[in-house]
């Protein structure tokens, strides 16, 4: 028992030195601590934003250049291997893929394309294809439209629009003759492109 009354008297003597040793106050913060810390952050804040924003346009710009890169990959692929390759965009699933066709075999008809660049490619959740033109067929928003690239060396002429989710839109354009992409800030039409 003696032992006991011993330990609360320590234990009270060491709560009352802790208070002594604070000036007899609970420790916290006073009201200018708080609001230097309150600016400190909000100055963080105004410096990261423009960085959050580029991140979202760096996104848009990098999904743009990636489907270039298919692009330009198809278009040599097709004169070299002397096959019809297609470019398959479903705008319901927002994703794409690619389909073969051997001409010279004894029933042609597409095929999935099981090579990497055949490998069906998700858009993310941040960027959507809007629409795809393609010359003589139309201009689609929903569904399934698709560009072909042939043996002798040329492409459907496409026009594609990639959106992030501020309104950012890219524009492709795929030339017919030469299988470059010209990929364009804003939003251009196909007649807008092809007479610069």
């Amino acid at each position: 028992m003696r032992r006991a009354l011993h330990s609360r008297i320590k234990a009270v003597d060491s709560r009352r030195s802790v208070a002594a040793f604070s000036g007899g106050e609970a420790p916290g913060f006073t009201l200018l601590e708080l609001a230097v810390v309150i600016f400190i952050m909000a100055l963080m804040f105004t410096l990261a934003m423009p960085y959050m924003g580029s991140y979202r346009t760096a996104q848009l710009k990098s999904e743009a250049r990636r489907l270039a890169g298919r692009v330009s990959y198809l278009y040599d692929e097709a004169a070299t291997q002397k096959v019809v390759l297609r470019l398959i965009f479903d705008l319901n699933h927002q994703r794409y893929a690619v389909a073969r066709l051997d001409p010279y075999s004894p029933n042609p008809q597409f095929v999935a394309e099981h090579s990497t660049a055949g490998k069906m490619v998700a858009m993310p959740p941040a960027v959507v294809i809007r629409d795809v033109t393609v010359a003589d067929i139309g201009t689609f928003n929903r569904g399934i439209v698709a560009c072909q690239f042939y043996p002798e060396g040329y492409v459907d002429a496409t026009l594609i629009h990639l959106e992030d989710l501020s309104g950012d839109v890219l524009t492709l354009y795929l030339n017919p003759l030469t299988g470059q992409v010209i990929i364009l800030a804003g939003d251009h039409t196909l007649a807008q492109v092809t007479h610069q």
